[in-house]
């Protein structure tokens, strides 16, 4: 069977989505420790026995509740700084009283990566640390099954109130007597989501029939997301919390009896980074305020700094204090202080009552844990006796301070052994991953050849003895390893028609690598026919692209390179800069000397280079030529200066670009250009650096649009501005004073109608190079319409002061096309790799970084009125993965107008394929090796979720250029 290239190319892609997907599924699975929910009153045990005859303790059942109301209030992407720190002074002043004055207690909560809103959620419920693949359910919340807080009040008979983020009510249905869900996704929502919680306040402060009132603030959060942590309406909004808390606080006082208090609790489910996204692991994300505020705690001087607590520990000390069984699944530490005020035996029955839940779930007990309890019962002896001494105080302090020690190893455990790998479904996805690499990489010489096909062995394979031997053997090992499994794998799960289909699939890619092998042998003792031909030299540019590849490739090991990978492809374009410099020098300096038919390529190169729109020019006569000789010669001279200069260019180009976003952690923190435009002070010289950026967009795109393309992107390119200035981002110059911030809903629309007008326009024209004629200058006109749609729907996603990356993004492959790549002649290998390049490094340019809380959620809702998820998450994976689309659909429409070459579309897929799965396969063999690393859910998990949308949206661009290729298949079948 004969296949193209690009044909194979994308095959073998579409096998290594289902490896990569397996390989996820089973690297971040459903938590192991974790037991049924059920009604735990029952199997709670009593105190422990007092040593001796007839001692025995009456005390059997759960202590009752301390408090008889208690508010949560959950303020979203609230960092502690804003309560502790200066703007907690400035802006919440009332709060900040009853920190220093009241009578409260104040703690730093520390959530777990990953620091977004349902996984932290059920860890304040649960007090279970939730999987990394939270990230993507956090898109839609499915109901909580795990014990937790809220069934352990229902249950109990309590009566809940909900109002704010909708996920509580997706999590837990049914469990509200009343509540008010909001969206949390639609984050250009600043002041509605927030008062559409506030307007049910005076009227349930007022009643008395319930029992836990919570209440989760997005606005915060939203704000973050769009302006930044150092945005002026942070202020406000921390001011009308605080004004907010100051009204709970009041009327939880003035209704509340001297012997039952009430409760109030200000936390965050995460923090904020400094570009005000979240989800990684920063201290700004993972650090956030927790206070505990009631009339019984004691007056006492305020900490000089807060004690550092985790944030699972809030469910243990909730379930205490409201008379509940503590969550099953819990790993947290009840929090000492607020129990504080209890008698000594209440408090020694609460670490008891905690210890005994940590133990069941570690399934065994800890010597400290056990002599603990010893110490217990040695204590409840004297008790019982009626020992009233300060002997018995101190002893009691000294079995507090036991078991205190004992909870950290119990919880320290337990945090460590959260989750288990599915090792099985990781084993399979990684077979079939590097199957497909190794078949990539054999069939190199094959697929880059001048007709860019090859023929696959499919019958030999498929009907030998060792295909069937090999899948009998994989489907004996799937039979043993999943009857024998003690836990549940997903791969053990599927259906058995479709294990049996993945057994026979690596069976054939492994057949199919042997052939491989074997035809490279018996090619190898072939005479070769033309050894001039057949040698190669390398040059400087294929020598950096190799040693480039495979430096880059071994630096995801180690975590810091993973943080700071930016760095590595900043460097690698630098120096693919200085390379190119070097070649254009010796092309059009050192050649002269010793190619005596330099000046016709020269004559030659300068022809393809003035037929840059694709346009067949038909041959002049010798008389034209010599009329037009002396202008030639011009055009000529000034493009070679152009040329040497290009390399010079684009180095200053990423030079600017390095300044304008800082990424990755060592250096995020540090004040960067796009933090200078997007202050407040600034927005005078942010309007005018996108204005300016939005009209050099339109000549660097429209100049091969057809005039209805262009007066389509002028439109939707004035549309764009018109959004921003819609929503507060940038000014009119004749606009004084404050405007209406609206949420740019129909400014937004009118661009996409544009968008998709564009993209019509250049897909009719593919599909008529397709199905109708073979014509290269229509389909070139089709994809360069198809890609400037794309820039202009780039455009519209990207916040304003990252309009300058689209800018540089278009000159340098304008630049590239004209001056570097043609007068090379460089081929298609070399400018796939090169683009390749060059989208990773603009994916970094454009602020993202291998953490999640650089993706910008609010690209998603651009236009939305409220959160529809297809076009949300493809919104947020356009705006997050620009760089490398528009630099891989530039390729596609370089391949097609740009190289002469019928073969460069098949060649540039196949390229293309090889870099994307070549670090994917490596990668997750280390990820596999360091999945105990002290790193793996904060540096390398967050990595590994990336390159799996990568592999998806490669598989997808493939596809594209396959379908680019459809002339070629016709030329061959011809």
């Amino acid at each position: 069977m004969r296949l193209r290239s690009g044909v194979f190319a994308s095959s073998c892609l579409l096998v290594e989505v289902l490896g990569v997907a397996l390989f996820l599924r089973g690297f971040f699975p459903v938590p192991v420790r974790s037991l049924p929910r059920r009604e735990a009153r029952g199997d709670l045990p009593a105190e422990p026995a007092p040593p001796g005859p007839g001692m025995v303790s009456n005390w059997t059942k759960i202590p009752p509740p301390l408090f008889k109301k208690v508010v949560i209030v959950l303020i979203d992407a609230l960092r502690d700084d804003f309560v502790f720190g200066s703007k907690g002074e400035q802006f919440m002043p009332y709060t900040k009283q009853v920190i220093e004055k009241g009578t409260s207690y104040s703690f730093i909560a520390e959530a777990k990566p990953p620091t977004v809103t349902m996984p932290r959620i059920k860890a304040l419920m649960t007090g279970s640390i939730p999987g990394f693949i939270d990230v993507i359910v956090n898109l839609n919340s499915p109901a909580l099954l795990d014990d937790n807080l809220i069934w352990q009040a229902k249950t109990a008979g309590k009566r809940i109130i909900f109002y704010g983020d909708d996920t509580w009510v997706k999590l837990f249905p049914k469990h509200f007597v009343e509540y008010d869900g909001t969206t949390s996704f639609f984050v250009s929502d600043f002041t509605e989501v927030d008062d559409n919680v506030t307007r049910h306040l005076d009227r349930v402060l007022k009643r008395e029939d319930w029992d836990l009132l919570i209440l989760h603030y997005l606005g915060l959060d939203h704000i973050g997301h769009v302006t930044g942590p150092n945005s002026p309406l942070v202020g406000a909004k921390l001011r009308e919390m605080d004004n907010i808390l100051k009204k709970i606080h009041i009327s939880l006082l003035s209704k509340e009896e001297a012997s039952f208090p009430n409760l109030l609790v200000v936390c965050g489910d995460h923090g904020m980074s400094e570009t005000g996204s979240h989800g990684g692991s920063s201290a700004g994300e993972v650090h956030t305020p927790l206070l505990f505020i009631s009339s019984s705690f004691e007056k006492r001087s305020p900490l000089t700094h807060p004690e550092l607590v985790q944030q699972t520990d809030l469910a243990s000390t909730l379930a205490v204090g409201l008379g509940l069984p503590i969550s099953r699944n819990s790993v947290g530490n009840l929090i000492l202080p607020v129990v504080g005020g209890r008698t000594m035996r209440e408090q020694l029955r609460f670490v008891h009552l905690n210890g005994f839940q940590l133990s069941r779930l570690l399934q065994e007990n800890t010597p400290a844990y056990e002599k603990g309890k010893s110490s217990h019962a040695n204590w409840i002896k004297l008790y019982l006796e009626g020992n009233n001494s300060e002997i018995l105080l101190n002893l009691g302090k000294k079995v507090l301070k036991q078991y205190l020690e004992a909870l950290k190893t119990l919880s320290s455990s337990l945090s460590k052994q959260v989750a288990q790998y599915d090792m099985y479904s990781m084993m399979v996805g990684t077979v079939i991953i590097l199957e497909v690499l190794l078949l990539l990489l054999l069939s190199i010489p094959k697929a880059l050849s001048s007709r860019a096909e090859f023929e696959v062995p499919l019958s030999p394979p498929l009907f030998s003895l060792l295909f069937y031997l090999v899948c009998l053997m994989l489907c004996a090992v799937h039979v043993i390893v999943c009857t024998s499994a003690e836990s549940l794998c997903y791969f053990c799960s599927m259906s058995w028609f479709t294990a049996v289909g993945v057994m026979m699939l690596i069976s054939a890619l492994m057949c199919g690598i042997l052939s491989a092998i074997a035809k490279t042998f018996d090619n190898s003792r072939l005479p070769v026919k033309n050894p001039v031909l057949s040698s190669s030299s390398w040059s400087e540019i294929d020598v950096l692209i190799l040693a480039g590849t495979v430096g880059h490739v071994l630096s995801l090991g180690a975590s810091s390179f993973v943080e700071e990978e930016h760095q590595t492809w900043y460097f690698l374009i630098n120096t693919l800069c200085l390379v190119l410099c070097q070649e254009l020098c010796r092309n059009n300096f050192l050649l002269k000397e010793y190619d005596p038919q330099h000046s016709t390529t020269v004559k030659q190169n300068s022809e393809e280079a003035s037929g840059y729109k694709n346009i067949d020019i038909p041959a002049a006569d010798n008389s034209k030529l010599s009329k037009t000789f002396t202008s030639d010669e011009f055009v000529r001279g000034s493009d070679k200066w152009v040329s040497l200069a290009s390399p010079w260019i684009i180095l200053i180009c990423c030079r600017l670009l390095r300044s304008l976003n800082q990424t990755g952690v060592q250096w995020a923190h540090r004040p960067d250009f796009g933090h200078w435009l997007t202050s407040s002070e600034h927005k005078s010289e942010l309007s005018f650096l996108a204005a300016v950026s939005l009209l050099m967009i339109f000549f660097l795109v429209q100049r091969r649009c057809s005039l209805v393309s262009k007066i389509a992107m002028a439109l939707g390119l004035l549309g764009i501005y018109s959004y921003r200035a819609a929503i507060g981002n940038v000014i009119f110059p004749w606009q004084h004073g404050s405007k209406d911030i609206s949420k740019g809903i129909t400014e937004a629309r009118f661009v996409y109608i544009f968008v998709l007008g564009i993209v019509f326009s250049g897909t009719k024209d593919l599909l008529k190079s397709q199905v109708i004629s073979s014509d290269s200058g229509v389909k070139s006109t089709g994809l360069w319409e198809v890609y400037s749609g794309l820039v202009l729907l780039a455009a519209l996603l990207f916040r304003p002061h990252n309009l300058p990356v689209l800018v540089f993004c278009l000159l340098i492959q304008t630049m590239m096309t004209k001056y570097i790549w043609r007068p090379l002649k460089s081929g298609a290998a070399q400018i796939t790799i090169m683009h390749y390049w060059f989208g990773q490094a603009f994916f970094y340019f454009q602020g993202n970084s291998n953490g999640i809380a650089t993706v910008d959620v609010s690209a998603g809702f651009v236009g939305l009125e409220s959160y529809v998820e297809i076009p949300a998450i493809f919104l947020t994976a356009f705006a997050t993965y620009a760089g490398p689309l528009l630099w891989a659909f530039h390729l596609t429409n370089s391949s097609v107008s740009v190289t002469r070459n019928s073969a460069a579309v098949g060649h540039g897929c196949f390229c293309y394929a090889l870099m994307r799965s070549l670090p994917v396969a490596v990668y997750i063999v280390l990820v596999t090796g360091l999945r105990y690393h002290l790193f793996i859910w904060s540096v390398f998990s967050p990595k590994l979720l990336y390159e799996g949308v990568h592999v998806f949206i490669t598989a997808a661009i493939c596809l594209f250029f396959t379908a680019m290729d459809h002339n070629h298949s016709h030329k061959v079948q011809d």
